[in-house]
């Protein structure tokens, strides 16, 4: 139904921890044991569901991400998986300085494109352009720099 543009940013399922936690990594067997807290019906909770449960840890679920980070801050998780960006967020606005970024879940990267009608190769191909020249001449990057602390392409 639609077409999709060159990508403009990349984000991949993250996974954060109380600071003083012993969690180093994000690979599933340095999760077993514990009590992964993900939002329910994503696929964050797909791959802890998936992924972390089969290497031995408990994946618990939950109606919105909020209540998944407020299980963390009171230690009632071990860890909580979820997209970069919004642990990012999170973790600059409301984290109250807890936790830790453990890191990025090799594999699980997602790239964002625009969507426009099938029909509209020749915007498509406006916008990759668009796209490709503020890559090549640097202006994504300062445009990066000015509202994130990582790499987002």
């Amino acid at each position: 139904q639609v077409s999709f543009t060159n990508k403009y940013y990349t984000t991949p399922l993250s996974l954060v921890a109380l600071k003083d936690s012993d969690i180093a990594s994000t690979e599933p067997a340095a999760l077993a044991g514990k009590t992964v807290g993900a939002q329910a019906s994503t696929t964050q909770a797909d791959y802890a569901q998936d992924v972390y449960s089969k290497a031995g840890a408990e994946a618990k679920l939950y109606p919105t991400q909020e209540e998944a980070v407020a299980d963390l801050m009171n230690g009632r998780l071990d860890a909580v998986l979820s997209d970069k960006f919004v642990l990012m967020d999170w973790m600059k606005k409301s984290s109250d300085g807890c936790c830790k970024m453990v890191g990025d879940v090799r594999g699980t990267e997602t790239e964002a494109g625009i969507a426009v009608r099938q029909e509209d190769n020749a915007l498509r191909e406006k916008l990759n352009a668009a796209i490709d020249a503020i890559v090549a001449d640097g202006t994504y990057k300062k445009i990066q720099a000015k509202y994130f602390d990582f790499d987002i392409y």
